[in-house]
Parts: C-alpha cells; structure tokens; sequence
C-alpha cells in the first residue's frame, strides 16, 4: 500500500502501510530487533488516537519529525526510554504518561525490555481547531491554551505518575466494543484533554528523575554484561567496581530503565531462559540449574516456581 511522505515523516523511510482508510491506519516497522505496529485512529481533526504495540528493541525514525506536534503518550505494559536533544533520559513505565512535543524527543526510540504497549493521542496544531468547547456543553477544551500550556513549558517531557485519575482514563481504552468505537473515541479524548487543562501549575511540578548519557550507556553495559553468561555469580558491588558507577546510582538507574531490581531483573531472565531450555533440549533439570549458576536443582527448582509458578519437571510434562 502506498506510503506517503506524512507517514514517512511520522514513522520514517523503513514504514509499510498494512491498512488504509478514512478513520484507521495499521502502519508497521520492521528490523532487526523486532517489529512495532500503530493502529492509528482519526478522532477529530488534527487529533489521532494510536495503538502502539512493539516487540523490538530499537524502532528508528530517519526523517525530521513534524515540529508542531504534541504528543500524550500512556505506557499500559514494558518501558520506553525518551531521550531529548539535549542527551537527557528519563523512562515511562507503566500506569504513566507523559507529555511532550514529537520534536523535542530522539528520533530513534530504546526500549529496554524489548516489548511496549500503549496508547498516543496526537495532537498536529497545525491542522486542529482552536477550540473543542463548542462539542460538549461545559467542556472547556481550549487547545490555543492547552498548546500554550505545554509548548511553553521549558522542559522537554512532562511525567504524570501513574494515579487513580490516569487508570480510570486510559483503561477503558484498552477494552472498546467495535460498535461504539468511533464516538467512544471521541468522548475519551475530550476527557483526556479536558484533564490536562485542568492540571494547574503545581500538579504539573511532577517528580522525575533525568539521567546523563554516561550512567544510562554503563547500565546497559551492566545489563548487558549479566545476561552473556548466566552461570557467572557476581555481587552487585563487584559490578559497580567493575563498572565504575556509584553502587547507589547503579541500582537506581537499573530499575528505572528495567523495572525491577538488578537481582530479581537476572532472576526473571534466567527463568525465561530455563523455559526456552526445558521446551526445546532434552538437558537434564540439574544441568539447567548448572548453566544458570545454581548450586544444585533444589535452589532452581524453588526460584524457577517463584517466577512460572510451576516447577520445573511439572512445566517439560507439560509442554
């Protein structure tokens, strides 16, 4: 299907349209890491509301993004790194939302456990009313404002933590009958923006934490570095020697961009790996532990229920 240069520039060169039509595009890239697809939905005009569901690490945009365009983005699942021009990071994980313009953010996008899902709702200023008031009486959606409010905001990334507002908002969108699909659309974006304009200056003072280039390419050096050989035993101020990073920040990086602490991010990652092992080898269940840096089957056996549920002789009569 034919891809046009406003798809280019949103997705990039390496973007295939799957489906087109007059209120829904599927668009898909693929690489060497994976693949990501974006149902997007056109609400109103200038405002989309998009699917995103990505199982890769890296998706990259090679073409400039649109200047004029804000972006809501709300992590249901996984982790994404955003990454300014200025070289700063920070992390969106689940249950928050983030604010910022499309581009003001690195072009290419890291995820860190190499799958997303979550919902944008794209706002293109440059082809959007003044105002949305005129839909609903008492809604006062004022996008001249809300434009103002956000545009002019000097920092690159506003981060709205996960709260009971936020849930209640995006859940529903996760779970739309097809029949009230379009309207219903159109009455959550209204809420969504009729709950930024709202927000005063003080809710918008959210706490976030931005990480230098430095610390964010040695954690993932880290990560890297315990996942190569899994039977290797290392505590975690080894690593921070060996690496050469503060023991604290080390620990509080990993989990931002991992979601879990270093231990039990390993420890998960080994039981994914044991799976793979028991589904597809014949190895035996203490050669496994072996592989995986336990003493004896005992200890993985226990580790490995904690993290399947199962243990592991009961998961290969299964599978």
């Amino acid at each position: 299907m034919y891809v046009t240069d406003r798809d280019k520039q949103l997705y990039g060169s390496q973007v295939c349209v799957v489906k087109k039509d007059k209120d829904c595009a599927i668009y898909k890239i693929d690489n060497p890491t994976g693949s990501a697809v974006m149902t997007s939905y056109s609400v109103f005009p200038g405002i989309e509301l998009i699917y995103n569901d990505v199982h890769a690490q890296f998706v990259s945009v090679d073409v400039e993004p649109p200047k004029n365009i804000l972006e809501i983005n709300h992590c249901r699942e996984g982790i994404i790194e955003c990454e300014s021009r200025k070289g700063e990071y920070l992390y969106l994980s689940r249950g928050s939302l983030a604010i910022n313009r499309k581009f003001s953010v690195n072009k290419s996008s890291y995820f860190p456990l190499s799958h997303f899902h979550g919902i944008t709702v794209a706002l293109d200023f440059d082809k959007v009313p003044e105002c949305l008031s005129c839909i609903l009486d008492e809604v006062s959606v004022d996008l001249s404002k809300l434009k103002s409010k956000f545009f002019g905001n000097n920092e690159n990334f506003l981060i709205i933590r996960e709260n009971q507002s936020i849930h209640h908002i995006f859940s529903e969108l996760y779970s739309v009958s097809e029949k009230i699909r379009k309207g219903y659309y159109k009455v959550k974006v209204l809420e969504i923006l009729l709950f930024l304009s709202s927000l005063g200056e003080e809710e918008l003072k959210q706490s976030k934490r931005y990480y230098p280039k430095k610390q964010v390419d040695t954690v993932k050096k880290i990560k890297k570095y315990l996942t190569v050989d899994l039977s290797e035993k290392v505590t975690l101020d080894e690593l921070s020697s060996q690496f050469k990073i503060p023991l604290t920040t080390m620990k509080l990086v990993f989990k931002e961009m991992y979601g879990d602490s270093i231990y039990s991010f390993i420890r998960t990652y080994k039981m994914q790996k044991a799976v793979e092992l028991l589904k597809n080898t014949g190895r035996e269940i203490n050669d496994i532990a072996v592989c995986l840096g336990y003493n004896n089957a005992s200890k993985f056996s226990k580790a490995f229920k904690e993290v399947i549920g199962i243990n592991p002789s009961i998961y290969r009569k299964n599978v």
